[in-house]
């Protein structure tokens, strides 16, 4: 089994309600979620213990990446755990992911800490964990882009 750790953590001029409700709404997500040159074609989120999301990332090369999983915990504004899981076009599961999120503020700023453990069988799964730290960092560059308002 192919595993990989990412841990990053970044401050945003942005109050913790705001950058909370970008991880939990699909009107936010589909405007950042995913590394640079990806888009968001689908998205559907019921952010609440339990709810599910579904989101489809289009790569710059045009092939589609599904994402699904559930909302394990919410502590709002402070706290997520989620499950989740990408496949590919058929629906065949790539890889699982446990993504744990804090949020912190402080004087208007809000510090995320994501803490993500991705695990696969294979070989496309090594792939894409090898990307992972790269992924992460880009998908965040990006959510500070949308909190930013461009």
């Amino acid at each position: 089994m192919n595993e990989q750790t990412v841990s990053l953590t970044r401050v945003f001029e942005a109050p913790r309600e705001r950058v909370f409700a970008c991880w939990t709404r699909a009107e936010h997500l589909q405007h950042w979620f995913g590394p640079k040159g990806f888009t968001i074609h689908s998205c559907e989120a019921d952010a609440r213990p339990g709810g599910t999301f579904k989101l489809c990332l289009r790569a710059p090369d045009g092939k589609d990446y599904w994402v699904r999983g559930k909302y394990r915990e919410i502590t709002v504004p402070s706290h997520l755990v989620i499950d989740c899981a990408a496949d590919d076009d058929k629906g065949v599961e790539r890889l699982q992911e446990v993504i744990d999120v804090t949020f912190t503020e402080s004087r208007g700023k809000t510090t995320v800490a994501v803490n993500a453990i991705a695990r696969g069988p294979s070989d496309e799964a090594a792939a894409m964990l090898k990307g992972m730290d790269k992924g992460w960092a880009q998908t965040v560059e990006r959510l500070g882009a949308h909190l930013r308002g461009r």
